[in-house]
């Protein structure tokens, strides 16, 4: 299983034009899933994610989460 994160301010997934789902600020995460990839993996992949410090605090470093920030996953 492989994920790619990106920090956005607001993202949106449309297919064919129809608009299916939006965020505001939080997390983009494009996941790749093979057949071995069981609920084990998934469950430690989300926290994971969920706990890394990759947004800013009030000090500009970064040291808050998704969590921290009341942010959202598309």
């Amino acid at each position: 299983m492989k994920a790619l994160l990106q920090r956005v301010s607001r993202s949106s997934v449309a297919v064919n034009g129809e608009l299916l789902s939006s965020i505001d600020q939080g997390l983009l995460i494009l996941l790749g899933v093979e057949q071995e990839d069981n609920s084990e993996k998934v469950l430690a992949l989300c926290k994971k994610i969920a706990n890394l410090r990759i947004f800013e605090d009030k000090q500009g470093k970064m040291n808050l989460s998704v969590l921290d920030v009341h942010g959202e996953i598309l």
